[in-house]
């Protein structure tokens, strides 16, 4: 093993009698794994996966420490004895490859997203203090309340001491209760739990103190909080790190992250897109790091062993939560101990299958690598019993993650790209304003195939007597799709295009444009923010009700802050029509009325996508055929990857 590239990330830690074997974490967050509110084997597997990959800490997603703490239907309990065996299967699982268990305990207060069988739940705070982001008028928490949270506290942690877990990690991040306490502008009480810093402190000092009573004084506890929650209602620094310090005693390390799960603006930073930089907060850690006497823990988009590394060296932090980073990677801290950092394949921020599956009420997975929480049914490759001779026609992310599982079970396989390039409109897609990383997805599913040894020819298009020729025993249809181009009513007064020719800078587009989107997701919003880039005027019309309808929630918040401050115009609810006479006309998908936008230069259309179907139905005769991707039907790149691995492990 060699760690000799960093040498920070892989410098054991000692917290009291628990020793990290490096300083790489996986921060808590929800998997939508657990069943009933209970550790299952689905949630063992996941993270064991991660435990079996080299990382140092595990911090479990939070355990609800009281029945009002229930901010979603699928969340862990931590309220009664019932949950110590499945948590004892979890650290021993996890133990057993080395890793560090910890787990988050949990009160929201008035953070609720959600209740059971789609009622209203009712939310408690310090103060009757709104919630803006989901609309939550709480009750303020009476005296009576209060003990029975502290005391759930504490009979959680002596359940996850009971169960074997190295520590657990009071949650004060994000908004959530007990940072309803620390925030004057939220806590307004006037008793004493209220008024004065010490008094606001003094719920979580009752918490801790408890906590610590009911374990051990081997047992590790320690405390995540926002160093910024990044709103103007919200925690300052200065009063996040002075909570810090009136704390440490408390404490057995604090872990940073940032923003507020009370604000849109707030809550982006809970789970950071691609728009912002890697380690973006390292500042903010190392601020933290100076003040305290304790560990200090940092998260926030940090990606890479390099990242960390950097962020270790210069004193920002002592550990690095690296959370979608592992999603995407599980065995990215063995790869990176043995000098294999371009074997890693890099988390693009894309939040699309972990974050954004969790909004949907669904598991967590990873765009490029489907294998996360569905450890079960994928977690080991077999070799097939049978190899076969395999064609991949189409070099997009769906025909290089199938080819690359195909010949990891021992096929022999050759991948077919019409084009002189690998990887569809991920192309594309990465030339979007702040979508560069989006690309990382071609250069992840190369190394796939380098590493399978796949056959890649390129510059060749597939045809039937290539196929016949060939005579292979199946052929993956990965041809992927074009725009979908209608027939508009128009006069020619107008310049017509579609999204993929602007991008491609194959059309100038005069001054003034409009923007069909028919999908709302990034395409739309991302040329009317390059064609704004460009010194044009634009307007964008969605056909939805906002754009970046179908995007993961904090992806389409950052959209929305971008389009507001680059001055575009949007226009919710507009069918395009047609256009003559230098206007675009559109119809208000529930009104029916006209939305007309004058003196129009171009219309670009982001209206979808077709599938490029045209050689599945040749080849009946002659293969066995399977159609994947866009082909099949024009969606997204988790379908492409994802039906990619199904037919790799199928075939």
């Amino acid at each position: 093993m060699t760690t000799a590239a960093f040498p920070n990330l892989f410098r054991p830690l000692q917290l009291r009698a628990v020793r990290l074997k490096n300083r790489i974490m996986s921060t808590g967050h929800d998997t939508i794994l657990p069943t009933d509110g209970l550790v299952n084997d689905a949630l063992i597997a996941y993270h064991e996966a991660r435990a079996r990959g080299g990382v140092g800490l595990i911090v479990s997603q939070v355990a609800g420490v009281h029945e009002t703490a229930r901010y979603t239907s699928h969340m862990l309990m931590a309220t009664d004895d019932r949950c110590i065996e499945g948590y004892r299967k979890l650290a021993d699982a996890c133990h057993s490859h080395g890793s560090i268990v910890f787990s988050q305990l949990f009160h929201p207060g008035r953070e609720i997203m959600e209740g059971a069988d789609g009622l209203l739940t009712p939310a408690y705070a310090p103060s009757v203090s709104p919630n803006e982001r989901f609309r939550v008028m709480p009750r303020q928490l009476d005296l009576r309340m209060i003990d029975e949270i502290v005391a759930g506290y504490a009979n959680a942690a002596r359940r996850m001491h009971q169960a074997g877990l190295d520590g657990v990690e009071f949650v004060a991040s994000h908004g959530y209760l007990p940072a309803q306490f620390f925030n004057p502008r939220v806590n307004r009480r006037t008793d004493n739990y209220g008024g004065p810093l010490e008094n606001r402190l003094r719920f979580a000092v009752e918490a801790l103190m408890a906590m610590r009573s009911a374990t051990s004084e081997d047992f590790v506890i320690g405390m995540r909080i926002s160093g910024s929650e990044r709103d103007e209602q919200g925690l300052t620094s200065d009063e996040a790190l002075e909570s810090c310090r009136q704390l440490e005693p408390y404490l057995d390390y604090v872990s940073v992250t940032a923003g507020t799960s009370a604000s849109l603006g707030g809550a982006v930073h809970i789970v950071p897109p691609m728009a912002n930089r890697s380690a973006y907060l390292a500042s903010d850690g190392s601020r933290f790091r100076r003040a305290l006497n304790i560990p200090v823990f940092l998260a926030g988009r940090i990606n890479q062993p390099h990242e960390a590394e950097a962020v270790l060296a210069k004193g920002a932090a002592d550990v690095c939560g690296m959370t979608r980073a592992l999603i995407c990677d599980p065995e990215m801290p063995v790869k990176a101990s043995e000098g294999r950092s371009d074997d890693i394949r890099a988390c693009i921020a894309c939040n699309q299958a972990c974050i954004g599956h969790f909004h949907r009420g669904v598991p967590i997975s990873c765009i490029q690598h489907p294998e996360t929480g569905r450890e079960l049914k994928f977690g080991t490759l077999t070799l097939a019993a049978r190899p076969k001779k395999i064609m991949v026609v189409g070099g997009g992310p769906a025909g290089m993650k199938a080819a690359a599982t195909a010949a990891v079970r021992g096929h022999q396989v050759t991948l077919y790209e019409a084009s002189t390039q690998l990887g569809g409109q991920a192309q594309l897609a990465q030339l979007l304003p702040r979508r560069a990383e989006f690309g990382g997805i071609i250069t992840n599913l190369s190394r796939e195939l380098e590493l399978a040894q796949v056959r890649v020819v390129k510059g060749v298009r597939v045809d039937y007597a290539l196929v016949n020729a060939e005579k292979p025993d199946a052929v993956i249809v990965a041809t992927g799709a074009r725009p979908y181009l209608p027939e508009i009513p128009c006069d020619g007064s107008v310049q017509i295009v579609e999204a993929w020719q602007v991008l491609k800078k194959q059309v100038k587009t005069g001054s003034r444009v409009v923007v069909a989107d028919w999908r709302c997701d990034w395409i739309g919003p991302g040329v009317a923010e390059m064609l704004v880039n460009d010194g044009c005027s634009v307007e964008l019309a969605v056909n939805g009700t906002h754009p970046g309808e179908l995007l993961p929630l904090y992806v389409r918040d950052n959209i929305a802050s971008e389009l507001h401050k680059s001055g575009i115009r949007v226009t919710p609810y507009a069918r395009l029509f047609g256009s003559d006479d230098g206007a675009v006309y559109m119809q208000h998908s529930v009104s029916a009325q006209p939305i007309i936008f004058e003196n129009i230069d171009t219309l670009v259309l982001c209206l979808g996508h077709e599938p490029e179907d045209e050689l599945s139905a040749m080849l009946d005769s002659i293969a066995e055929v399977h159609m994947i991707g866009d082909c099949l039907a024009p969606r997204t790149a988790e379908e492409a990857v994802y039906e990619g691995l199904k037919i790799g492990v199928a075939l």
